[in-house]
């Protein structure tokens, strides 16, 4: 192994690089876990980031990484936001790694916004582009000048090449590129079908060897090079001080619940709240002032979710008024039941209507609401924005109370989302939290703690 200086930050750098890609399923994802296992091999703490709303990825970066992987996304976080992330999961680390999404240029409604490449521009960071060069030699010098050439303020550093077929074809390649090869991966069908399987399963779910991973990319990239290349480190606007712990709120954490952008827990940390997970599969409601129940994937585990104690508990919490917010998955628990193709299971019925899994894609992309009624996450008027992704229906009557009214994305019905009921909300919509005060369900929690 080569043995290469621990590198610190300063206080206004850290070593950081951006690994892009040319298109989706290019081999990105499996090239940035290579990359991480061979710096964590070498003793290096590494942070990792990921461009986008994936919450699958993540997670992968998390088993990797052991730190949690964060999210970066212009649209549902803003700008500072993006910067505030960065620089706050900084401390501790050696190295920033972040992992683009889909191409490089590709953003919403085929824009630059929420694109690898705004986000390379909003850290400063250089980019690593990552190119399929099966069945291709000095056209992949064309690809890399359109993309070097497309946008002259990134910061391109250089290329990782995948899926290079021998020593020739490496040679023949690097004739041509004007760029620094920073790593070139041969052709590896065990790592082709890991590439695929692992925008299936979540991070916890796959054993990845990361020994093995470390190997293989250890013995074809240039490491010592990478951790050359850095980027600015954000200042923060005011470091916010911690807030004694006002309220408990229960966030479910299990194998069907597990889809969270990491900030949401820490705004909802910094604003007050102790959080307390635990398993509607297996576990009782704890004693909690409010509950938070993200997305994940209640339809693998339908049977269980009905059979736990939980279901009638937290039914029972949200007709005594307890403050619960549910997106997407949370949103399919707190239904009345969840009818698959061939078996249909309760749920807990905190909320009028029930989930249809429709077997294909309902909706897709990015989202903006408005609060428009009272509901415990966000005041009326305030601006709400996230993402959806769902192969379901949640039907529910046509006088159905909606919290909010989308100005982007498909909600519930029409154009509406955030099902209220008691002081219950449930949505498909998946909200950042920067976009809106975590205050807000602090103090609602607080009011129902004191009653």
């Amino acid at each position: 192994m080569s043995q290469s200086r621990i590198p610190c930050a300063s206080d206004s750098r850290i070593p950081a690089f951006l690994i892009a890609g040319t298109h989706s399923g290019v081999g990105k994802t499996t090239v940035t876990l290579g990359i991480m296992a061979a710096l964590r091999a070498r003793g290096l703490v590494v942070q990792p980031f990921k461009v986008g709303p994936d919450f699958i990825d993540p997670t992968h970066h998390t088993a990797v990484c052991g730190r949690p992987s964060h999210s970066l996304d212009p649209f549902m976080m803003g700008v500072e936001g993006v910067r505030r992330s960065f620089a706050g999961a900084l401390p501790g680390a050696d190295v920033a790694v972040v992992e683009g999404v889909m191409g490089l240029f590709d953003g919403m409604d085929g824009g630059d916004v929420s694109s690898t490449a705004q986000v390379a521009r909003i850290l400063d960071i250089p980019v690593l582009l990552v190119i399929n060069v099966h069945g291709m030699s000095r056209s992949a010098a064309a690809v890399e000048m359109g993309f070097v050439e497309f946008d002259p303020e990134l910061r391109m550093a250089g290329t990782i090449l995948n899926r290079v077929g021998s020593e020739r074809h490496l040679h023949m390649l690097k004739s041509c590129l004007e760029k620094p090869v920073y790593a070139a991966l041969p052709r590896d069908k065990e790592r082709e079908i890991e590439s695929r399987h692992l925008g299936l399963v979540m991070g916890f779910e796959e054993k990845h060897d990361i020994a093995a991973l470390a190997a293989w990319v250890e013995g074809h990239a240039e490491i010592d090079r990478m951790l050359k290349l850095s980027a600015p480190i954000p200042a923060l606007q005011g470091k916010a001080s911690p807030r004694k712990k006002a309220v408990r709120i229960g966030v479910a954490m299990d194998e069907a619940f597990c889809f969270y952008y990491y900030d949401n827990l820490l705004e909802l940390e910094r604003c007050g709240a102790e959080l307390v997970y635990f398993s509607p599969i297996r576990d009782s409601l704890p004693d909690v002032d409010g509950l938070y129940i993200g997305g994940g994937y209640p339809e693998l585990h339908a049977p269980a979710l009905e059979k736990g104690s939980a279901r009638r508990q937290i039914k029972e919490a949200s007709e005594n008024g307890m403050p619960i917010y549910g997106e997407c998955g949370g949103l399919m628990y707190l239904g009345e039941e969840l009818v698959m193709e061939t078996a249909r299971y309760k749920m807990a019925g905190g909320l009028p209507g029930s989930t249809i899994m429709t077997g294909k894609l309902v909706a897709l992309g990015y989202a903006r609401a408005e609060a428009v009624e009272h509901n415990p996450l966000a005041g009326v008027g305030r601006s709400i924005l996230g993402h959806e992704f769902h192969y379901s229906r949640f039907e529910c009557e046509r006088d159905a109370c909606f919290a909010y009214r989308m100005s982007r994305g498909r909600g519930i019905y029409e154009g509406r989302d955030g099902l209220v009921e008691h002081n219950t909300l449930g949505a498909y919509l998946h909200a950042h939290f920067f976009s809106l005060s975590s205050e807000h369900f602090i103090e609602v929690c607080q009011r129902y703690k004191r009653t």
